[in-house]
């Protein structure tokens, strides 16, 4: 006798923020991560049962997020006295900076140069330190999800670029790739895939299990008002077989927004 279809859900972490982020304009702030008090297993049995039925088994949520944090500019010089090392540094700031080249670049004085780029560096060098604190939140929040949802597990991998200059986060690296060989790799434990994502990266990885017998659903979710959120790919719309759409209301009660986040 056949059992209950087995569904794993593959989560991009960063596309899943940037959704609720979306979602709940003036509700949820981006500086809080996650919402604080979500059910989180709720939220993605929520998934399972829409797109396969209330008799389906979650075996377990992967979860993809950052394993490390590479700041920008890279190697910046260490400025401690020396001529030579402080003219690297007026050098480097001036090279990844329109800002720092236009303010260095108008000081003729050596000595007064290199004091000002030494100023510089001591804010960006406290501004990575901050950066690291807040990213080191991000993990202990996921650990704590983690450890409170035995079906949840999280899987980090690669980095993201977050440039001090300009206090701006840039692309994640290999967390995708992580995710396609996982969707790959797992295809015997499961018999449906659900996506959560829309990065059409994920393309030949979905061709891939389908071609072992899996079917494979992407989730979409709902803005208040009806209308979808934008950002889904329409080529991994195309080849999956199927898209579920979360209603707004349904995410609001499962994550638990209600308000500013504090």
């Amino acid at each position: 006798m056949t059992g209950p279809l087995k569904v794993c859900v593959f989560v991009d972490g960063e596309n899943l923020r940037h959704s609720i982020i979306g979602l709940f304009p003036g509700e949820f702030h981006k500086d809080d991560y996650l919402p604080k008090l979500a059910r989180w297993n709720d939220f993605y049995s929520h998934m399972v049962e829409r797109a396969v039925g209330a008799e389906a088994s979650l075996l377990r949520t992967y979860w993809y997020v950052v394993q490390y944090v590479d700041f920008f500019p890279y190697r910046l010089p260490r400025y401690a006295g020396n001529p030579v090392d402080g003219e690297k540094l007026v050098q480097s700031l001036r090279q990844h900076s329109r800002k720092h080249r236009q303010s260095l670049g108008g000081i003729s004085n050596a000595e007064a140069r290199f004091s000002a780029a030494e100023e510089i560096r001591v804010q960006l060098v406290d501004e990575e330190s901050r950066f690291q604190h807040r990213f080191d939140g991000w993990q202990r929040i996921q650990d704590g999800i983690a450890g409170k949802h035995r079906a949840i597990e999280f899987r980090r991998a690669g980095a993201i670029q977050y440039n001090t200059l300009e206090q701006r986060l840039g692309k994640e690296k290999a967390v995708d790739v992580k995710l396609a060989t996982d969707l790959v790799l797992l295809h015997g434990i499961y018999d449906v895939a659900i996506i959560v994502s829309g990065d059409q990266d994920y393309v030949p990885a979905v061709q891939a299990i389908k071609d072992r017998g899996k079917r494979v659903v992407n989730v979409a979710f709902e803005r208040r008002g009806g209308t979808l959120l934008p950002g889904g790919a329409r080529r991994l719309n195309h080849v999956t077989d199927d898209r579920v759409v979360i209603p707004y209301d349904k995410c609001k009660e499962l994550l638990r927004v209600t308000g500013p986040q504090t």
